[in-house]
Protein backbone atom coordinates (compact mmCIF):
# COMPACT_ATOMS: atom_id res chain seq x y z
CA UNK A 1 0.00 0.00 0.00
CA UNK A 2 1.25 3.47 -0.92
CA UNK A 3 1.31 6.01 1.87
CA UNK A 4 -0.34 9.15 0.47
CA UNK A 5 0.13 12.22 2.65
CA UNK A 6 -3.09 13.87 3.77
CA UNK A 7 -3.46 17.58 3.16
CA UNK A 8 -6.08 19.84 4.65
CA UNK A 9 -8.38 21.61 2.21
CA UNK A 10 -8.69 25.29 3.06
CA UNK A 11 -10.77 26.16 0.00
CA UNK A 12 -12.82 23.58 -1.88
CA UNK A 13 -13.62 23.77 -5.59
CA UNK A 14 -17.08 25.14 -4.73
CA UNK A 15 -15.54 27.95 -2.70
CA UNK A 16 -13.02 28.66 -5.47
CA UNK A 17 -15.92 29.01 -7.94
CA UNK A 18 -17.27 31.80 -5.72
CA UNK A 19 -13.94 33.64 -5.94
CA UNK A 20 -12.78 33.13 -9.54
CA UNK A 21 -14.77 33.67 -12.75
CA UNK A 22 -13.28 30.62 -14.52
CA UNK A 23 -15.56 27.71 -15.41
CA UNK A 24 -15.26 24.39 -17.19
CA UNK A 25 -13.29 23.70 -19.29
CA UNK A 26 -11.03 26.53 -18.11
CA UNK A 27 -11.06 26.15 -14.31
CA UNK A 28 -7.64 24.83 -13.25
CA UNK A 29 -7.57 25.04 -9.45
CA UNK A 30 -9.19 22.14 -7.60
CA UNK A 31 -8.44 23.15 -4.01
CA UNK A 32 -6.28 25.31 -1.78
CA UNK A 33 -4.15 23.61 0.87
CA UNK A 34 -2.20 26.57 2.28
CA UNK A 35 -2.91 30.27 2.46
CA UNK A 36 -1.17 33.25 4.03
CA UNK A 37 -3.45 36.29 3.48
CA UNK A 38 -2.04 38.80 1.02
CA UNK A 39 1.22 36.86 0.67
CA UNK A 40 1.13 33.21 -0.39
CA UNK A 41 -1.12 30.42 -1.62
CA UNK A 42 -0.58 26.73 -2.30
CA UNK A 43 -3.15 25.14 -4.58
CA UNK A 44 -3.77 21.76 -6.21
CA UNK A 45 -4.60 20.96 -9.83
CA UNK A 46 -5.40 17.30 -10.50
CA UNK A 47 -4.51 16.48 -14.10
CA UNK A 48 -6.87 13.93 -15.67
CA UNK A 49 -7.06 12.26 -19.08
CA UNK A 50 -10.64 13.56 -19.40
CA UNK A 51 -9.46 17.14 -20.03
CA UNK A 52 -10.31 18.35 -23.54
CA UNK A 53 -6.81 19.48 -24.50
CA UNK A 54 -5.48 15.91 -24.28
CA UNK A 55 -7.54 14.95 -27.34
CA UNK A 56 -5.14 16.88 -29.54
CA UNK A 57 -2.06 17.52 -27.37
CA UNK A 58 -0.84 14.92 -28.26
CA UNK A 59 -2.65 11.80 -29.50
CA UNK A 60 -0.76 8.81 -28.13
CA UNK A 61 1.38 11.01 -25.84
CA UNK A 62 -0.80 13.32 -23.76
CA UNK A 63 1.10 16.32 -22.40
CA UNK A 64 -0.52 19.26 -20.63
CA UNK A 65 0.14 22.41 -22.69
CA UNK A 66 2.59 24.73 -20.97
CA UNK A 67 0.28 27.69 -21.43
CA UNK A 68 -2.36 25.85 -19.35
CA UNK A 69 0.16 25.19 -16.58
CA UNK A 70 0.87 28.93 -16.53
CA UNK A 71 -2.89 29.62 -16.53
CA UNK A 72 -3.30 27.29 -13.53
CA UNK A 73 -0.55 29.22 -11.72
CA UNK A 74 -2.28 32.52 -12.60
CA UNK A 75 -5.63 31.27 -11.29
CA UNK A 76 -4.00 30.20 -8.02
CA UNK A 77 -2.39 33.64 -7.78
CA UNK A 78 -5.76 35.25 -8.49
CA UNK A 79 -7.05 33.70 -5.30
CA UNK A 80 -4.53 35.76 -3.31
CA UNK A 81 -5.81 38.97 -4.89
CA UNK A 82 -9.52 38.16 -4.45
CA UNK A 83 -8.94 37.71 -0.72
CA UNK A 84 -7.37 41.12 -0.08
CA UNK A 85 -10.27 43.11 1.44
CA UNK A 86 -9.02 46.56 0.43
CA UNK A 87 -8.70 45.56 -3.23
CA UNK A 88 -11.53 46.60 -5.53
CA UNK A 89 -13.72 43.77 -6.78
CA UNK A 90 -13.40 43.09 -10.47
CA UNK A 91 -11.69 41.01 -13.08
CA UNK A 92 -7.93 40.71 -12.75
CA UNK A 93 -6.20 39.58 -15.96
CA UNK A 94 -2.70 38.71 -17.18
CA UNK A 95 -0.59 41.64 -18.31
CA UNK A 96 2.67 39.75 -18.66
CA UNK A 97 4.78 36.73 -17.90
CA UNK A 98 8.53 36.75 -17.30
CA UNK A 99 11.19 34.14 -16.72
CA UNK A 100 8.81 31.22 -17.32
CA UNK A 101 10.60 27.89 -17.68
CA UNK A 102 9.21 24.42 -18.24
CA UNK A 103 11.30 21.68 -16.66
CA UNK A 104 9.44 18.47 -17.51
CA UNK A 105 6.16 17.37 -19.11
CA UNK A 106 2.94 17.18 -17.08
CA UNK A 107 0.79 14.18 -17.97
CA UNK A 108 -2.56 12.69 -16.94
CA UNK A 109 -2.43 11.33 -13.41
CA UNK A 110 -0.06 14.06 -12.21
CA UNK A 111 -1.02 16.37 -9.39
CA UNK A 112 0.29 19.90 -9.76
CA UNK A 113 1.09 21.61 -6.48
CA UNK A 114 1.14 25.32 -7.30
CA UNK A 115 2.77 27.87 -5.01
CA UNK A 116 2.33 31.60 -5.61
CA UNK A 117 3.93 34.41 -3.65
CA UNK A 118 2.80 38.00 -4.10
CA UNK A 119 5.87 40.09 -4.94
CA UNK A 120 4.38 43.55 -5.35
CA UNK A 121 1.16 45.52 -5.73
CA UNK A 122 0.76 49.04 -7.13
CA UNK A 123 -2.30 51.26 -6.78
CA UNK A 124 -4.47 48.23 -5.92
CA UNK A 125 -4.66 47.58 -9.69
CA UNK A 126 -1.34 46.08 -10.77
CA UNK A 127 0.65 43.28 -9.27
CA UNK A 128 3.34 40.69 -9.69
CA UNK A 129 3.54 37.08 -8.47
CA UNK A 130 6.29 34.52 -8.28
CA UNK A 131 4.80 31.13 -9.15
CA UNK A 132 5.96 27.56 -9.38
CA UNK A 133 4.35 24.21 -10.04
CA UNK A 134 5.73 20.88 -8.83
CA UNK A 135 4.78 17.26 -9.40
CA UNK A 136 6.03 14.71 -6.84
CA UNK A 137 8.42 17.32 -5.39
CA UNK A 138 9.95 17.96 -8.85
CA UNK A 139 9.73 21.47 -10.29
CA UNK A 140 7.86 21.41 -13.61
CA UNK A 141 7.29 25.13 -14.22
CA UNK A 142 8.23 28.47 -12.66
CA UNK A 143 8.04 32.13 -13.51
CA UNK A 144 6.77 35.59 -12.70
CA UNK A 145 3.22 36.63 -13.59
CA UNK A 146 1.90 40.18 -13.85
CA UNK A 147 -1.76 41.12 -13.53
CA UNK A 148 -4.01 44.16 -13.71
CA UNK A 149 -7.57 45.03 -12.79
CA UNK A 150 -9.61 45.26 -15.98
CA UNK A 151 -11.78 48.36 -16.20
CA UNK A 152 -15.51 47.75 -16.27
CA UNK A 153 -17.13 48.29 -19.67
CA UNK A 154 -18.03 51.94 -20.02
CA UNK A 155 -15.38 53.19 -17.58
Amino acid sequence: MIDIPKTETLLSSEQIFNLLPHRYPFAFVDRVIEYVPGEKIVAVKNVTINELHFQGHFPGRPIMPGVLIVEAMAQAGGLIVTQIPEFPKGLFVFTGIDKVRFRRPVTPGDQLIITCNLISVKQQRFGKLKAEAVVNDTLVCSGELMFSLLDKPGD
